[in-house]
């Protein structure tokens, strides 16, 4: 078989490693992919938004599975147009991909169908936001409607906070045509929990819960960056709030969807926060999550092909997915100055047996070495019987590697011992 994966980070490296364990799978291509996927895949020049650039590259290859793992050219409809050819995918349709594209269509669709989530109002009038942030309660959560890598979502802790954010996402335009419409919604507490699912519009399968570290520094102080490591399984999602949260939210997005006429095959990505009140639904994303994959993909034991074509042919009712009873930990090691300003081209130098488990984000390779190009430069990730087991490991992997400017938090999975040593 000949699989493409669209996309070059972290999460694509991790997708593609576990692809590789397919005895079926004879040759893998990358686009673009990067430097440390050049190792496991066939990397292609050809950007992931090309969707045109995709489809005839798929075309004049004999592709026979394509997974299109990045947010944007799933929105941009790539696997309408890759099936469009006759080419099998994994990942939803445009339509179904809006739920990710839009925040005011996946709000509306949760109050429409009753899925819990934080109280909201919807604005695509910039003074009538301004008036409204003058006597809603505080703190609030200004976001933008569309994608923003990651970035178009502000916790305003005073009116004046609000304001700024919303002038900079309407009038400055930070995230362009993505803050045309804002949502302005409650401000929710509880500890965060996010949930990959496979799911073929039907049938809805979890997978190990996770939980992020998105602020750069350690204590969680410093700017909210891509992702600075993660754990899994997330202490704080019990059985109990499995349980409930496949009855009120997993299921009911599911069907809400299909209902809507926008069946969703591919990743769903649960972003959920479990308030005092119950879990409810902070976002959802239209595929799997960066750097949640580095840590779920390695403890799932089925194959990982297997269930993905399971998803596009409805049969996930019927395809086991197992994962392993273990802990997983993934540091990120980035570059001095992320997520803001920074230096790249450095050389990176890895042990061995670092590189069978790291999954390399931003960096390309340069008279055959590997070199640093980007903020986020690579995960590394253990798995061990403990947690606390996994996060040792990680972090002496972790030291086995070596660039020029590195930086990484110290504390990844700190919050998750805790939250254990409570129960």
């Amino acid at each position: 078989m000949k699989v493409m994966v669209v996309g070059g980070g972290g999460r694509e490296h991790a997708i593609i490693k576990k692809i590789k364990e397919n005895p079926s799978v004879e040759e893998i291509f990358a686009l673009p992919g990067n430097g440390g996927i050049a190792k496991d895949a066939t990397c292609v020049a050809i950007g992931a938004t090309d969707i045109d650039g995709i489809v005839r590259f798929a075309m004049e290859n004999a592709i026979d599975y394509a997974v299109v793992a990045p947010d944007d050219p799933l929105v941009l409809g790539s696997v309408d147009a890759l099936q469009e050819k006759g080419i099998p995918c994994f990942g939803p349709n445009k339509n179904a991909a809006i739920i990710e594209g839009s925040k005011v269509f996946s709000k509306n669709l949760m109050k429409k169908y009753g899925i819990p989530t934080a109280e909201y109002e919807v604005f695509s009038d910039m003074e009538a936001a301004l008036s409204y942030v003058k006597t809603c309660a505080i703190p609030v959560v200004v976001k933008a409607d569309g994608l923003a890598l990651g970035k178009g979502v502000i916790i305003a802790a005073t009116r004046e906070e609000a304001a700024q954010a919303i002038r900079s996402i309407m009038e400055d335009k930070q995230f362009g045509k993505s803050g045309d419409q804002i949502v302005i919604e409650e401000f929710l507490t509880g500890p965060e929990v996010s949930v990959l699912s496979f799911t073929d519009g039907n049938t809805v399968v979890p997978m190990i819960s996770s939980m992020d570290h998105k602020r750069a520094l350690d204590n969680d102080e410093g700017l909210n960056t891509g992702g600075m490591g993660t754990i899994a399984p997330n202490p704080y999602y019990t059985k109990a709030v499995a349980d409930r949260c496949m009855e009120e939210i997993f299921l009911p997005t599911i069907r809400a969807m299909k209902a809507e006429g926008r069946t969703f095959k591919g990743c769903l990505y649960f972003g959920l926060m479990i308030t005092p009140n119950g879990p409810k639904v902070i976002e959802y994303n239209c595929r799997f999550g960066d750097p949640e994959t580095q840590v779920v993909l390695p403890l799932l034991k089925s194959d990982l092909l297997t269930v993905m074509q399971a998803v596009t042919n409805e049969k996930l009712a019927e395809t086991p997915v197992e994962f392993a009873d273990a802990h997983a930990c993934c540091v990120v090691l980035a570059s001095k100055g992320y997520p803001t300003s920074y230096q790249k081209g450095f050389e990176i130098t890895m042990s061995e047996e670092a590189e069978k488990h790291t999954y390399v984000a931003g960096a390309a390779l340069k008279d055959g070495k590997l070199v640093t190009s980007g903020g986020r430069v690579l995960g590394v990730t253990a798995v061990r019987d403990t947690l606390k087991g996994a996060i040792d490991a990680a972090y002496a992997l972790s030291n086995t590697i070596h660039f020029e400017n590195a930086f990484c938090r110290r504390d990844i999975g700190a919050r998750a011992l805790k939250a254990q040593a409570e129960e």
